[in-house]
């Protein structure tokens, strides 16, 4: 193999150091006015030296560094393991550019993605996917990683957006290892992958990746226990602290959050190294090299480790940034001015019951609205949030603790009414008859989007709960055909 390779554009040569001849490789060039030359190679564990010189010309411009269009260069960990930071950084700004091309004329998850860009990148640069696995919790926050493991296509070509969900698949691509749609799971999951590779003599790692919203979940901290107890091989867990879930966080363990990031990771009270893990800290969650560093640093460690990232949800498009709780989710949308698209003129229920809700609240002041981490499926935005005060909870992305906590209120006398959307209902079955309706406690629940018309993604149908919970005794189940009867029906209950 030549270890000396010829620019005709640039004039001038490109020297590769004494190589095992079995190294794979191929020269990336820039477009040829720019004059710029990327040596990257598929299996660094092969080389001695690398030397790769860098010629400019000119100022590049987008066009010319849009490196995504470039067929020789495949978006896959063999492709971007040795890319120098600054090609890294390149990368970032345009996985971000076409994230918010897709998502404004698509729609879809746009914080939860936006944040997560550089993490997704820096990952990718230090471990091997799809031999390292990558579990990330609810996976809407996942579409860069789609992007650099050959997904692209579906960003950049409004004729292939559909090619691909808006969650982890695994029939879409060997580095996705599970369907995930639903919030909390990824450690447990995790857990699993590790203690298989471990049973089975593997060496790989094992990363879980997951939202602080999600650490409200019970099953989060179930994985955490048990990955701190139980387990005691690679396991890195990378904690997206972004400060929110879909609307602001609610729970204790946020407080220690702040804490953490209020200290740079050294506060003495920690509910990581509590629960027996290491605990490495990242204060610029959105910086490529920052985060490279920490994540070489636990690469194939031996012990379960929490990485802890402090993100900027929303980042890159700064009315984002600044609504938060807007920009969770949302259909297209112009970008200058992220005003939509289409606007819908139908009667919105969620908006329509919030309004109901807290008329009811100024003349009963035990009526109380319950929301799992979705305030707004019945109409409690932040303004109605704050208006209802002590008649309204959110117990955090926990669908178990709502319902048990209204079968608890209407114990005591108390009128709780909880809203969830339909898809999210099954987390729940158990407390829903045993802790509820064995009891015969009145709680009212206000199930939406059910039916095949509204979410459509595997893991977010929403024609179960009918079924779900017909037969469970001492629950009466409606279903309103109109405006009317709907709050003929909350009349009733209430």
């Amino acid at each position: 193999m030549n270890n000396v390779f010829y620019s005709n554009r640039t004039n001038r040569h490109f020297c590769l150091a004494e190589m095992d001849r079995e190294v794979q490789f191929l020269l990336y060039y820039m477009p040829e006015d720019s004059g710029k030359v990327q040596a990257v190679i598929k299996d660094e564990t092969m080389w001695c030296t690398l030397i790769t010189e860098y010629v400019t010309s000119n100022t590049l411009s987008e066009t010319d560094s849009d490196i995504f269009k470039k067929d020789c260069f495949t978006l896959h960990r063999e492709m971007i393991s040795l890319v120098i930071l600054e090609q890294l950084n390149v990368l970032a700004d345009e996985t971000r550019h076409y994230l918010i091309e897709k998502v404004s004329n698509h729609g879809g998850h746009v914080g939860p993605n936006l944040g997560m860009v550089e993490a997704t990148v820096a990952l990718h640069y230090v471990f091997n996917s799809p031999v390292d696995k990558i579990v990330f919790d609810v996976s809407h926050q996942s579409y860069a990683h789609k992007i650099l493991t050959g997904r692209k296509q579906a960003f950049m070509d409004p004729a292939h957006y559909n090619d691909v969900t808006g969650f982890s698949e695994p029939s879409e691509s060997e580095h996705d290892h599970f369907v995930i749609g639903h919030t909390s799971t990824s450690i447990s999951l995790a857990c699993g992958l590790v203690k298989g590779r471990d049973l089975a003599g593997g060496k790989e790692n094992v990363i879980a990746v997951i939202g602080d919203g999600s650490l409200s979940g019970g099953e989060a901290l179930e994985g955490l226990s048990v990955a701190g107890s139980e387990l005691n091989s690679n396991f890195i867990i990378i904690v997206n602290d972004n400060q929110m879930s879909i609307a602001e966080n609610h729970g204790g363990l946020y407080k220690n959050l702040q804490l953490l990031r209020e200290t740079n990771g050294k506060a003495e009270v920690n509910l990581f190294k509590a629960m027996g893990l290491e605990y490495v800290y990242v204060g610029d969650g959105n910086d490529v090299a920052t985060l490279i560093d920490a994540f070489q640093k636990v690469k194939d460690t031996d012990k379960p480790v929490v990485v802890h990232i402090n993100t900027l949800k929303g980042k890159g498009l700064k009315y984002a940034e600044e609504h938060k709780e807007k920009w969770h989710f949302g259909g297209p949308f112009y970008v200058e001015t992220g005003e939509p698209k289409f606007k819908s003129t139908a009667e919105d229920y969620g908006d329509l019951t919030g309004k109901y809700l807290l008329e009811k609240m100024q003349s009963n002041p035990e009526l109380v609205a319950i929301t799992s981490g979705t305030p707004t499926v019945f109409g409690f935005t932040q303004p109605r949030r704050v208006q209802a005060g002590k008649q309204f909870v959110d117990v955090g992305i926990a669908e178990e603790t709502a319902v048990a906590m209204a079968s608890g209120i209407a114990k005591r006398g108390g009128k709780p009414v909880w809203g969830v959307y339909s898809t999210f209902i099954q987390r729940t079955y158990d407390q829903l008859s045993q802790d509820l309706c064995i009891n015969d406690n009145p709680a009212l629940m206000l199930v939406f989007w059910g039916g095949i018309e509204s979410m459509n993604d595997v893991t977010h149908t929403c024609f179960y709960d009918i079924t779900l919970l017909a037969n469970i005794p001492n629950l009466i189940y409606l279903a309103p055909t109109c405006r009317e009867e709907y709050f003929a029906m909350l009349d009733w209950a209430i």
